[in-house]
């Protein structure tokens, strides 16, 4: 990664005992493309199944086995880049990486180095106080996967299971441009976001088909770039946030006692909340690059690039500025929907003909609240963008109050249920008898005289009579009409 000159305006500092250090971070994101077969044979690229049983010869690296690149992949490759605005490279190159460990049966990696599939591109990433910072895409690669190493079935030796073996990654490189784990894990949920619009990877990170390896130096303001340690296999936002903070203070603490950074590659155990050191870092000419024998350049046409540009989805800051022009929604209403493709189909189900900006708080609020209770995906919630659109139209119909709503909901997502029958059949609905809501009015004023009091030095507290009216009619009373036989009653308020 190239050092960067000068600091970016997002730039935060770290204060240590002996001034203010900034974080460098970039970050090298390994992306499983979503294909049915692997990058360089026909065997099942499907996550699980029995160890071994997505293996084919070529996998396990058989004598006078030989590649064959799978079209698909390339095709995501370049979706991807499209969706990521960068460069796409008519002309690649795979080359052998090489080096030694037991899940790699060829003793290297075929992968890109010195003529990638794509080049420069960038994401835009919106923080969460506001503000937004652009990330440099240095890069994506095409490589295939190794195999795994199971260490917990035997005391005294490990298993290999090769059907991660060959499957297809595009390895994203970002530019130094990242300054603290809030930043980078931002960045990280965006990039998922836009590759979970484009179908290119499915980002399950729990599964292995999403993971980052962060590289991260620490400097003083307006110094040249410090040593880099590359943190391995981070395969969960939090865990990615944690390490960086671990890694922070842990290179900071070393360089003011005036000691030595190592570059090396480190693990991070997500039990201690620590980095530790697993070996000294490679570098390039540690692999020993050359082109592949097997595999000629791959060359792609501007055809074929505008054929894939042609059929790329609305990506999620293209949908962002439309949310906000067409639907009025605010911005941080607009990015907290888009970062879930299949949220803003259920949104744009829910707000046909209906106001969008409380279709969105509904949303946000009360249902993405739940889900995350649950553990469930919208795809799955057991209230439907038609039930949800009901319960609206009863509050906006003044049927039944915001609060009583939130009952109905509760009762739909236990349930189910067609909202207005639920309503008729519970008795929920609102209390617009003008004769029992000032029958409760009177039992609140008798109950609390000094009350009446207060209200003629601040009468603000006209909000408190109508909570505590609301309350004892169980939440059915229509708050309007409450607010305005109050405001008759206590004749000194204005109407």
């Amino acid at each position: 990664m190239d050092e960067i000159a000068h600091s970016p305006p997002h730039s935060k500092m770290i204060q240590g005992i002996s001034g203010f250090w900034e974080v460098v971070i970039g970050v090298e994101v390994h992306a499983q493309v979503l294909s049915k077969s692997k990058l360089f044979s026909r065997a099942s690229a499907a996550f699980g199944g029995q160890p071994n049983s997505h293996v084919s010869l070529i996998d396990a690296a058989m004598p006078g086995m030989l590649p064959v690149l799978n079209e698909a992949c390339v095709s995501q490759a370049v979706r991807t880049g499209l969706g990521l605005k960068a460069r796409i490279n008519h002309r690649s190159v795979f080359e052998r990486k090489h080096y030694f460990y037991p899940d790699l049966p060829q003793g290297y990696q075929i992968s890109q180095h010195e003529s990638p599939i794509i080049g420069e591109g960038h994401v835009i990433v919106d923080i969460p106080d506001g503000t937004s910072i652009t990330v440099r895409i240095e890069r994506i690669h095409l490589e295939q996967d190794a195999g795994k190493l199971i260490h917990d079935r035997y005391p005294s030796y490990s298993c290999l299971d090769m059907n991660r073996s060959g499957v297809a990654l595009m390895e994203i490189v970002s530019r130094p441009d990242l300054r603290s784990a809030k930043d980078t894990k931002a960045y990280i949920g965006k990039l998922r976001t836009i590759l979970r619009y484009l179908e290119t990877c499915d980002g399950n990170m729990e599964q292995g088909s999403l993971r980052a390896d962060v590289n991260l130096s620490v400097r003083r303001a307006g110094e040249p770039l410090g040593t880099r340690c590359e943190i391995k296999n981070l395969n969960s936002i939090r865990f990615i946030g944690q390490a960086i903070d671990y890694e922070s203070r842990r290179q900071i603490a070393v360089l003011e006692e005036n000691g030595t950074i190592n570059q090396e590659t480190r693990l991070f155990d997500s039990k201690t909340g620590e980095t530790r050191p697993m070996r000294t870092k490679e570098s390039v000419r540690d692999y020993r690059y050359f082109p592949d024998p097997d595999l000629l350049p791959l060359e792609i046409s501007q055809a074929y690039i505008d054929e894939i540009a042609s059929a790329l989805p609305e990506l999620p800051d293209e949908k962002k500025s439309r949310f906000m022009s067409d639907y009025g929604l605010k911005a941080y209403d607009a990015s907290v929907l888009v970062a879930d493709r299949n949220a803003t189909f259920f949104f744009e189900e829910v707000a046909q003909g209906r106001d969008a900006r409380m279709v969105a708080n509904w949303i946000i609020n009360e249902l993405f609240g739940r889900l995350k209770k649950e553990a469930l995906d919208i795809t799955i919630s057991p209230v439907s963008a038609y039930q949800l659109g009901s319960i609206i139209d009863l509050v906006v119909e003044e049927v039944i109050s915001s609060k009583i709503a939130k009952d109905l909901f509760e009762i739909i997502w236990i349930e189910g249920g067609e909202p207005r029958e639920v309503v008729e059949a519970h008795g929920l609905q609102q209390m617009t008898n003008t004769g029992e809501i000032e029958k409760i009015i009177d039992n609140v004023i008798s109950a609390n005289p000094d009350k009446m009091e207060k209200i003629k030095l601040k009468p603000a507290m006209i909000g408190w009579f109508v909570g505590q009216v609301i309350k004892k009619s169980g939440g059915k009373a229509n708050p309007q009409i409450v607010d305005r036989i109050l405001r008759k009653r206590f004749d000194f308020l204005p109407l």
